[in-house]
């Protein structure tokens, strides 16, 4: 067999279903052999959008997306999707075509050492120099993505292993195992560091959970929820958990961090006066959690905001399958270094176990709801016409406008709550957090680490690719959804009917919040419209859409949004509502960067 054919016989064994890959001269003997696969091969419009696709097949699924391009520019255009998926712990697999190896280190034509650029941010990597070696490799870099820790394994193929022949020899998954002998995914929590848990929650009075994006990556949404009612403890999210607790659940506590809720961020942290300046000193209200049990979460800047003062009342319990996470950014006062399915469903076990009732904490619950009815998410709920330029031409006396919190929560009413909803980067992401409710683990999808622009719709078309049966939103901004456009053609050509909301603010509205709020109103290159023509909505996404065959209608008023969202969700193929709104909104809560709850913007 050639090289190429054991390659995607390799990816067959592995149950690969469908590869995101754009041709060239080093990965075309590839292409050539996938002709001839089972395997299902999409054709994304840029290398990018083919990356961030598979990594919306990855999250919608949990098992390794795929992506392939060829050497050199192609190659490093995979290079952003690879840090996301090393940042979120997203397993994926990067198939690179190389130049001959005869030719690596000389400079060829479109040669780039892949193995060098993504050292930083894979969890593995591979440079294929003997044909016999490929069964091996290809089952390794699967084990590897989806294994543990989850994440991004790169495989960079050189074009003339890809001609030459062999006969190929498949191992054995336990060979597999047995061949990597500095890698154990399989890590469990101790019994005595469990037992501890337990008589922690005992000693307890204000206990929270604090979970992340293991909670999804292990599948123990199940153990979370079991274990969560069982001991009555509240439960908040990162960005990257939500979905892992069911939202509208009377534990949860949605998300914390810098546009997380305000009651979260309390619960955890405590009340306090709110300050003018960093320089006033902290005032406390009231007290926040006094165990924080901490599990398959990162401790993330956007979350903690200054590290010191995080959390600073609770005893804390960190539970993660990485080991190098303990300690790096907030020390716990319990490490404790095994996978979280295996910890909770243990858990429940001893819990289950006690003689005595489980503890109800009234008074911290009476506390916590307290602050859900002070500070819950809101927004004004009557939109009037704004100063935004693009908004103006639009003007109808008596009608009311839009208000971007207000699209994501006639989506939710419209869907149930059960879309699965990717999203770029920027306020709409946050607004998307806030005000779709999640039910589900894998239901929200969105660049939370690295925060790559672009991201939303090629993430939708590999989510509707892995999952056909729901429906699938990318909720975006209008700079966004820009970036990667051209995957509209990949929509079209593929019949994948992925759905997109454009939140048309005309400016980069992350950027513009943070510049009215710290450098005094000042543009610094933050307006996206055409400044000789400020009163037109540019680019007219209508007539991009329609150019590639993608119905697209534009939304002005509130009045015809509910109806304008309900045709976007029947269309039987892929479909992109254009929805204008101002740019002077913010997003609240809002805690600056490495700042503290007192100096949270709640209202």
């Amino acid at each position: 067999m050639f090289g190429r054919d054991i390659f995607v016989e390799a990816l067959e064994r592995a149950g690969v279903e469908v590869i995101f890959a754009y041709p060239g001269g080093a990965s075309m003997e590839l292409h050539q052999a996938l002709t001839k696969s089972k395997i299902r091969t999409v054709l994304p419009r840029h290398e990018q959008g083919g990356s961030f696709a598979a990594e919306g097949y990855a999250r919608a699924t949990g098992r390794a997306g795929v992506c392939m391009a060829t050497s050199g520019p192609g190659a490093t255009n995979l290079v952003t999707a690879i840090a996301d998926a090393f940042m979120d712990s997203c397993p994926l697999v990067a198939i690179t075509g190389q130049v001959p190896q005869a030719m690596i280190g000389r400079g060829a034509f479109q040669e780039t050492d892949m193995i060098g650029v993504t050292m930083p941010i894979v969890k593995h990597s591979y440079l294929i120099t003997d044909i016999n070696d490929i069964p091996r490799i290809v089952a390794e870099a699967f084990y590897i993505a989806e294994t543990g820790r989850p994440g991004p394994v790169v495989i960079d193929f050189p074009k003339n292993i890809q001609q030459i022949k062999t006969q190929p020899v498949w191992p054995t998954a336990a060979e597999i195992k047995a061949g990597l002998r500095g890698y154990n995914p399989d890590v469990a929590a101790g019994d005595l560091e469990l037992n501890e848990i337990v008589g922690m929650l005992e000693k307890a009075e204000r206990p929270v959970l604090y979970v992340g994006g293991g909670i999804i990556t292990s599948g123990a949404s199940a153990e979370l929820l079991k274990f969560a009612e069982t001991c009555n403890i509240p439960v908040t999210t990162t960005l990257m958990g939500i979905g892992g607790f069911p939202e509208e659940h009377p534990l949860s506590l949605r998300w914390l961090g810098m546009h997380g809720a305000a009651f979260a961020n309390w619960a955890v942290n405590g009340e306090y006066v709110q300050r003018k300046s960093p320089a006033e000193p902290l005032v406390k209200m009231k007290s926040g959690a006094d165990l924080l049990l901490a599990f398959g979460v990162r401790f993330d800047d956007r979350v903690t905001g200054a590290f010191s003062e995080f959390a600073k009342e609770a005893t804390i319990v960190h539970l993660d399958i990485d080991r190098s996470e303990h300690n790096k950014n907030k020390r716990a006062n319990l490490a404790v270094h095994g996978d979280v399915r295996d910890a909770l469903r243990r858990l429940n076990v001893l819990v289950a176990r006690r003689t005595a009732a489980p503890r109800r904490f009234e008074a911290w619950h009476a506390q916590i709801a307290e602050w859900k009815a002070k500070a819950p998410f809101q927004y004004t709920t009557k939109a009037q016409i704004s100063d935004s330029d693009h908004i103006k031409p639009f003007a109808k006396e008596g009608e009311e406008y839009i208000l971007p919190q207000m699209v994501i929560e006639e989506l939710h009413k419209l869907t149930g709550g059960d879309a699965i909803i990717t999203t770029g980067v920027g306020q709409h992401q946050m607004w998307a957090g806030q005000w779709y409710k999640y039910k589900f683990a894998r239901q929200f999808i969105t660049s939370a680490g690295l925060g790559s622009m672009g991201y939303g719709f090629p993430a939708a078309l590999g989510a509707k690719v892995a999952r056909p049966d729901k429906q699938v939103v990318d909720i975006d901004g209008d700079g966004s959804f820009l970036m990667n456009i051209q995957e509209l053609a990949t929509a079209t050509v593929e019949k994948i009917a992925a759905k997109a909301i454009i939140l048309n603010n005309q400016h980069l509205g992350m950027v513009v919040q943070w510049e009215d709020n710290f450098y005094g109103g000042n543009r610094g290159n933050t307006y996206l419209g055409n400044p000789e023509h400020r009163s037109q909505v540019y680019p007219d996404y209508v007539k991009v859409c329609n150019s590639f065959d993608v119905p697209c209608e534009r939304v002005v008023y509130r009045k015809d949004l509910r109806a304008a969202l309900q045709r976007m969700l029947d269309s039987k193929t892929a479909y992109v509502l254009d929805v204008i709104t101002p740019y002077t909104e913010h997003v609240l809560p809002f805690i600056p960067a490495n700042r503290t709850v007192a100096d949270m913007i709640w209202k």
